[in-house]
């Protein structure tokens, strides 16, 4: 019988690739979600039954132990960018981290792979990467020979950092955006579920792993980049980050005061303390050298999703090849 793995937030940006790759290498593919009926697209990653999305709870622990139930490996990519209801950073990212792991050393389980983040730091004034290294320090307590992987921005099809950008190009002539000289290092989605396919079958050394693509641009650099592909001109306008604080503070005070109701898409102060410091490798762990793998530019894959956002989309170039033409 083949092996079986549980995937911890599989139907997400990160997991959905994780779970192709392992049903491609020839496991059972258990994705734990809180709504598997929206997580239906992923049973065709495998045959009939190879890959099944099941109802968890990673708040809960009598949930999190029954999906994980006869698995070989474990996976968790679960994590938020927001806090919106009970939903918070310690639940999600520190206690539902820790949860999964002592979960799986209970129950025998001898891999384990975490996807955490560059810039996790007990230390952090950023409740996102304070409780992102708490998770790992829960993790490795539970499960030391755990693999973790911390990846800087992560682009691809589904991402919430280029499409999000490129769709509001439509709404005017400017592109504003917080900590226009903040550096990244994109990595591309599929890099990091191949990162966590070798670590659960090929046994690489356990440890942190920080995963960056092969360019490093301020955030600026990476909206020009944007820019050009989508063969739009836009001007970027930097905000002051003490501006940035003052929307934020407005646009969690509001979320605040409605309940919930109305939930804070905008940007938020943690959002803002992030964006104030470089998301970058930074040399000191294991990356993608160790692990064997050539990280994916951004050139070679932005315009495969990214054309939509082109003023005349799919025939963008058609029409710029037209114009050449002699009448």
């Amino acid at each position: 019988m083949s092996k079986l793995v549980t995937i911890y937030g599989g139907s997400g940006f990160v997991g959905r690739y994780i779970a192709r790759r392992m049903a491609k290498a020839g496991w059972r593919v258990r994705v734990a979600v809180r709504r598997p009926n929206e997580a239906i697209f992923v049973k065709p990653y495998g045959v009939v039954g190879q890959v099944e999305p099941v109802l968890c709870n990673i708040r809960d622990d009598a949930s999190v132990a029954q999906v994980m139930q006869g698995a070989d490996a474990v996976v968790n990519c679960v994590g938020i960018l927001a806090e919106a209801g009970r939903n918070g950073f310690d639940a999600v990212q520190s206690e539902g981290a820790e949860r999964i792991a002592r979960t799986a050393a209970a129950q025998g389980i001898a891999s384990m792979v975490h996807v955490s983040a560059i810039g996790a730091d007990l230390e952090s004034d950023s409740d996102y990467s304070r409780t992102k290294a708490l998770g790992e320090a829960g993790v490795l307590e539970h499960m030391p020979d755990a693999v973790i992987l911390r990846p800087s921005i992560v682009f691809g099809p589904e991402d919430q950092f280029f499409n999000r950008f490129a769709s509001m190009t439509r709404l005017g002539p400017v592109l504003p955006v917080v900590g226009a000289e903040t550096r990244f290092q994109p990595v591309y989605v599929d890099d990091i579920a191949r990162a966590a396919e070798l670590a659960l079958t090929k046994g690489v050394q356990p440890g942190v792993y920080e995963l960056g693509g092969p360019d490093v641009a301020s955030f600026r650099e990476l909206m020009q980049k944007m820019l050009d592909v989508i063969h739009r001109r836009r001007m970027i306008v930097s905000i002051p980050f003490f501006a940035a604080r003052i929307m934020a503070f407005g646009f969690d005070l509001l979320q605040t005061l409605t309940g919930g109701l109305v939930t804070n898409s905008m940007i938020t102060r943690d959002q803002v303390r992030n964006l104030s410091r470089d998301n970058v490798v930074s040399g000191k762990t294991m990356g993608f050298d160790d692990l064997g793998v050539a990280p994916t530019s951004m050139t070679s894959v932005l315009p495969e999703y990214l054309w939509r956002f082109r003023p005349s989309g799919q025939y963008d170039a058609i029409k710029e090849s037209a114009k050449n033409l002699r009448t």
